[in-house]
C-alpha cells in the first residue's frame, strides 16, 4: 500500500528534516515505542534520516548494508544492486539498454562485492546482524531514484521472513515508487515529483 505524494509536506530542507517529517507520518508514527519494529537504514544517505526516524519513534536502528551495481562506462545509473548475505538484483532492461556483456557484469558484481564486504567489516565489526523474523522492519533511504539499492535490501530483508517490510523515503521517482510499492506490504514516500532527476536535488 503506498502512502504519500504529490503535495501535503513542506519542503524538506536536509536530511535531519526529512528523518522528522517522515517520523510524523501517521503510516511510520504507529510504530512509535513498538517492541516488535525495527528501522533498517541504507548507508549513507538513508542514515541521518533513519536515525531522525529511529530517535522520534523510540525503536532500534540498524545498517542495511547495499551497493549499486553502475552500469561500466556510466557508473552512476543503476543496472542492480548487492546486498548484505550475498543478495543481488540485476534489472535486465537496464543491462539490455547499456549493451553490457555477462563479464562485464560479473566484473562490476565482483568489484562491489569486495567494497561491500570491506564495508560490512568496517561499520559492523563482529557485531550480530539484528533478528527480523516475525518483525515489522522499516527499510529507509533519502530517496528513490531508479530503486534497485531498495530492492536488493528488500530481498534480503524478506529470506529473514519479517512480519511486514515497510519501505521509507522522503522524496521518489513516482514510478520507483509503484515499483517497490509492490514488493512490499507498505510504502510511504512523502514527495513525488513528476520531473525526479536526482535524490540530491530535493
Amino acid at each position: 500500500m503506498l502512502f504519500g505524494g504529490f503535495g501535503g509536506h513542506p519542503p524538506l530542507r536536509d536530511r535531519v528534516d526529512a528523518g522528522q517529517q517522515l517520523a510524523r507520518h501517521p503510516e511510520i508514527a504507529k510504530h512509535a515505542n513498538s517492541p516488535n519494529t525495527i528501522i533498517l537504514a541504507l548507508p549513507r544517505g538513508g542514515l541521518p534520516v533513519a536515525f531522525q526516524v529511529a530517535k522520534t519513534l523510540n525503536v532500534p536502528l540498524d545498517l542495511m548494508l547495499v551497493r549499486k551495481l553502475g552500469l561500466p562506462y556510466h557508473e552512476e545509473v543503476a543496472m542492480g544492486a548487492i546486498a548484505m548475505g550475498g543478495v543481488s538484483y540485476v534489472d535486465p532492461t537496464m543491462v539490455g539498454r547499456g549493451g553490457v556483456t555477462d563479464s562485464q557484469l560479473e566484473a562490476v558484481r565482483r568489484r562491489e562485492s569486495a567494497e561491500l564486504e570491506r564495508r560490512t567489516r568496517k561499520y559492523r565489526g563482529d557485531k550480530p546482524y539484528p533478528v527480523l523474523t516475525g518483525k515489522n522492519v522499516i527499510i529507509i533511504d533519502d530517496g528513490i531514484a531508479t530503486g534497485a539499492t531498495l530492492r536488493a535490501a528488500i530481498l534480503a530483508v524478506r529470506v529473514h521472513n519479517p512480519a511486514r517490510i515497510i519501505a521509507a523515503a522522503p522524496v521518489g521517482a513516482p514510478d520507483s515508487v509503484q515499483t517497490i510499492g509492490a514488493l512490499t506490504d507498505e510504502i510511504v514516500c512523502l514527495h513525488q515529483p513528476r520531473h525526479f532527476n536526482a535524490v540530491g536535488m530535493w
